[in-house]
């Protein structure tokens, strides 16, 4: 979900001292790994950097070629019942087409329309930029009165001169060839289509253009990935889930061979939504610095983790629905609410605002009726077995109830769906081992993993600062400077330090972790806290902020550093304690 800011302020300078959180750089990519740059937190800019391979290419190709057989597929179909004269299982069937494409299209559109309008007058984030080496403004903005200045030999931008009336008429004329081209596009329901192309074409354009202009390329099909995975992670789960449920209902209350037309609408809307989690993940794990890359490998494993396990999971609620309509649709909307319960409990930070919030948490509520979504930070895999668990159970509770509906002594075929059922799930099941035990980004799970952030030249785990404590007290009274310099306080001899009864100080080594600091180039101060892993960093959700940013990164000579803002500073933190 995409919301505008709440007046956030973003400013590009030096890293303050015991700053805390960083979002991406140009300097972290898939197999790269991030230097320290000024602050711990702070991705530095500079080094190869990120780069897109052929790989990343063929991984779209093969995302654009699972969205168009799932929509071919669905749509044949629904042409197919219509011909036969089945008018409900064609409503039904086109149904969960158009409406879950209808809502994505204009989801789509609306951040087109953000991206390409500039009102006038409008407030933008606060914005200043500063050069790490020279202390001095670089760049300036503020509620969209901008004035670029930089140093010597460098750019220089201010308030553009007027065009010329030739060059105005092309300017309108080009931008009126956009607004008609997207609208085309989303009217034909082709808005994530132009979304995988775009992202596609920008990344390409990484790969052969420059140094500079390959990271600014790079950032901005970070951008569109980002873009293009919510929105097919919105519409799978919308579209391809319960047309999954319905075609399955329909083959088994049939009966006998299943035709085999509902067969392939089935099984790609199986595939879409399993490779639509792995890529959702991938590119998460890619746009943020301090999660290490998922890789290819990790990747099929969850789309084969996830296929087993959304298998299972539908052919169950179909043999239930095949026979207790009315209790199915009770069943889904129980386990749907608890699962939002349970998820708006868990207080989820994804979005800028509450309302969207709460959509969102509506949405996942959705996805935990068939798979595991993590949302909430921290090891998941306490929530992960107690959610298979319960998983586990509805799946033999719903095809139990199915089974002792049929004739036990010659529905042999009946045998073989439970059968089918339980070892789809524990296929699924050992897949979410192999990809925990051999292929999770932070090593294995059994094994000595590495920490979830990218330092290479830091040994130690990731976390605060060194010299930064993560709780302090706020009911003790700051001792003042006269009292430690052992002035008279109430009725104490002057000189005569008193002692603590207690202090707060951090558990940590005396000799904090060496780490090579790099503070060249400009540095993006974001007035926000940063988001915790799963959720997406702010300048990809935040529209407002993303322009902003990569308005400054195009206008800088060097690629800049992102770095949001800290809850507390360390020399703040570590003056707590009291005496008596």
């Amino acid at each position: 979900m995409a919301a505008k800011s709440d007046g956030a302020a973003a400013a590009a300078g030096p890293g303050p001292e015991g700053a805390a959180g960083a979002a991406r750089g140009s300097a972290v990519g898939r197999g790269d790994v991030a230097a320290l740059a000024g602050t711990p937190g702070v991705v530095a800019a500079g080094g190869p950097g990120p780069r897109y391979e052929l790989r990343d290419c063929c991984w779209v190709l093969c995302a654009l070629l699972v969205f168009f057989s799932d929509g071919a597929t669905d749509l044949w179909l629904a042409a197919s019942y219509y011909l036969q004269g089945q008018r409900t299982y064609f409503g039904l069937t086109l149904l969960f087409v158009l409406l879950p494409s209808l809502v994505v299209q204009l989801l789509s559109f609306r951040w087109f329309v953000y991206d390409y309008t500039e009102p006038a007058g409008a407030p933008g984030p606060a914005v200043s930029t500063k050069d790490s080496g020279s202390c001095e403004a670089a760049i300036s903005t503020k509620d969209s009165a901008a004035a670029f200045r930089t140093k010597e030999g460098s750019a220089e931008l201010g308030p553009r001169p007027a065009p010329s009336p030739a060059g105005a008429y092309r300017r309108r004329c080009c931008r009126l060839c956009i607004w008609l081209l997207q609208t085309l596009v989303h009217l034909l329901q082709l808005g994530q289509v132009w979304r995988y192309l775009r992202a596609l074409y920008l990344g390409l354009q990484s790969r052969w253009r420059g140094e500079r202009l390959r990271r600014h390329f790079y950032w901005r099909m970070l951008f569109e990935s980002a873009d293009v995975s919510m929105l097919r992670l919105l519409e799978t789960f919308l579209r391809s889930a319960p047309q999954l449920v319905l075609q399955l209902s329909l083959l088994v209350h049939r009966g006998g061979a299943p035709d085999l037309l509902p067969a392939l609408s089935t099984s790609a809307s199986l595939v879409s939504l399993a490779w639509t989690l792995a890529s959702y993940q991938k590119v998460l794990r890619d746009s943020r610095d301090d999660k290490r890359p998922l890789s290819y490998k990790g990747a099929v494993a969850q789309v084969l983790w996830h296929l087993f396990t959304i298998a299972a999971r539908s052919l169950a609620f179909a043999l239930f629905a095949s026979v207790y309509k009315l209790y199915f649709g009770i069943f889904i909307v129980a386990h749907w609410c608890v699962m939002t319960f349970w998820v708006i409990q868990g207080e989820t930070d994804f979005c800028m605002s509450k309302w969207e919030e709460i959509i969102y948490n509506m949405v996942v509520g959705i996805i935990y009726i068939f798979c595991w979504f993590n949302v909430k930070e921290g090891r998941s895999r306490r929530r992960m077995a107690l959610y298979y668990c319960i998983v586990l159970l509805e799946n033999a509770a719903l095809t139990g109830f199915w089974y002792s509906s049929r004739n036990f002594s010659t529905d042999f075929h009946s045998l073989i769906l439970v059968c089918v059922v339980a070892s789809s799930f524990a296929l699924g099941i050992f897949f979410m081992c192999v990809y925990y035990c051999l292929l999770h980004p932070n090593g294995p799970m059994l094994g000595p993993q590495a920490p979830g952030c990218i330092f290479p030249q830091s040994p130690g785990s990731c976390g605060p600062p060194t010299d930064a404590v993560t709780s302090p007290p706020r009911s003790l009274p700051r001792t003042t400077g006269a009292e430690r310099d052992g002035a008279s306080v109430g009725g104490e001899r002057a000189g005569t330090p008193t002692p603590p009864v207690f202090q707060v100080r951090p558990g940590l080594p005396p000799t904090p972790v060496a780490r090579a600091l790099r503070t060249e180039g400009p540095v993006i101060r974001i007035d926000l806290p940063r988001k915790k892993y799963p959720a997406w960093d702010a300048h990809f959700i935040d529209r407002r902020l993303r322009k902003t940013i990569l308005a400054l990164e195009y206008s800088s000579p060097a690629t800049p550093r992102l770095q949001y803002r800290s809850v507390g500073t360390s020399q703040e933190l570590l003056e707590y304690e009291t005496t008596v």
